[in-house]
């Protein structure tokens, strides 16, 4: 059977795959501790499993619309206008099966074959693999540490071309958990705005942020940049709701439209008794989040505290998502029982094969000097990994 051309292009999740690598190991009995993973290790909250089970009894188990549920599409559109000062008609709300799929179904319905797409690096691994299912020409620009992972005005005019189309922002970040300022955004935007480059700001991290910041949205700034911009977003982080698989997407009208008709032809709506779980998340107490942020935070400081002080390591502290990103700059050319270190993806290798510690090498998000640790597992978890990963790294030689 011949595969098409776009399916041989596509490379698989390097995270997903890690992360189902360390499951396998652990279900046959290993004790492996598992950094790899993009999800709270928190139960999905109470209220909202009750909404799930009271739509089931009250028989919400048919096709909803395509774009989602009015109930949903108007809970959206309040927590746009509370949370971020946007205001969107439920007609440019569009409900997916997840953010990834909002994100994919924005850059299908808006890139060409050929367009350049702007993608601040290091980056999350779909971003690069969807713009390339759309034929779309990724434009990578590497931000650095020492400016906190964030695109600045001259990387961005430096790259802008009259073949540019899009810019895909993330903040917070993943894998960094950079979160741009509003100022900076500003400033992005004004060149963005008069290029007329589509922003796609991806906001799915919104909420589980630190530092006492603030999040914002760069379609907030001003009427022109909305009129540029596809905001995504969804329950997954927030509401520890990773399975329930529901993302969204507030746009333009046409291009609402466009990504409706889009995933009309695909999956369809997405399930209608998540849908109904998700009104309570966006309209119920918002308490299990204040309390997972807070210990979020607490696991942030503790593995940065650890990690920092391993010799050869730095590590950047992020201000929110639940994700570390340290360099192991200092220890690439070293070599660990004869083994040399090249990359984070040979040192990733022998943490999980010496020390039964799963990471994500940097290499999936575009910085094979780095690795990823998630902080989305328990405090004994956290505190056991990075003894095994010093117990490593002290034996590098």
């Amino acid at each position: 059977m011949k595969l098409a051309a776009r399916a041989k292009e596509i490379s698989p999740s390097p995270t997903l795959s890690i992360d189902a690598r360390a499951k396998k190991m652990i279900a046959a009995g290993e004790k492996v501790i598992n950094f790899g993973a993009g999800e709270p290790d928190f139960d999905t909250p109470e209220h909202i499993k009750q909404a799930a089970v009271e739509a089931l009894h009250k028989g919400m188990t048919k096709y909803t619309p395509v774009g989602g549920t009015p109930a949903l599409k108007e809970a959206i559109v309040r927590k746009l206008k509370a949370d971020n000062n946007l205001d969107y008609a439920p007609e440019q709300i569009v409900v997916s099966c997840g953010a990834k799929h909002s994100l994919y179904n924005a850059i299908q319905a808006l890139c060409d074959p050929g367009d350049e797409i702007i993608l601040p690096a290091p980056y999350w691994v779909s971003y690069l693999e969807q713009i390339k299912l759309a034929g779309g020409r990724p434009v990578i620009v590497q931000t650095r540490a020492e400016n906190g992972f964030k695109l600045t005005v001259e990387e961005l005019e430096a790259v802008v071309s009259p073949r540019t189309r899009m810019i895909i922002l993330n903040s917070p970040g993943n894998p960094t958990g950079a979160v741009y300022t509003r100022e900076e955004l500003a400033a992005l935007g004004e060149v963005l705005l008069q290029k007329k480059v589509t922003i796609i700001s991806d906001e799915i991290y919104e909420k589980l942020i630190y530092d006492g910041l603030e999040h914002v949205s760069i379609a907030s700034l001003n009427p022109g940049l909305k009129e540029l911009t596809v905001v995504i977003n969804g329950v997954s982080k927030a509401y520890s709701m990773t399975g329930w698989r529901i993302g969204y997407a507030a746009a333009p009208a046409p291009a609402a439209k466009a990504m409706t008709d889009l995933q009309s032809h695909s999956t369809s709506n997405p399930t209608s008794i998540a849908q109904a779980a998700s009104v309570a998340a966006l309209t119920g107490t918002q308490e299990p989040l204040r309390q997972m942020v807070a210990e979020f935070n607490r696991r942030r400081d503790y593995m940065l505290e650890r990690l920092s002080a391993i010799p050869g390591v730095s590590c950047f502290k992020p201000s929110g998502a639940f994700y570390l990103f340290p360099s192991i700059a200092g220890i690439i050319g070293r070599a660990y029982k004869g083994k040399t270190i090249g990359s984070a993806s040979d040192l990733a290798a022998i943490l999980l094969t010496e020390a039964k510690v799963a990471v994500v090498p940097g290499v999936a998000f575009g910085d094979d000097r780095c690795f990823r640790l998630s902080y989305a597992t328990s405090l004994e978890n956290i505190k056991e990994g990075l003894d095994r990963i010093g117990e490593v790294l002290t034996s590098v030689k």
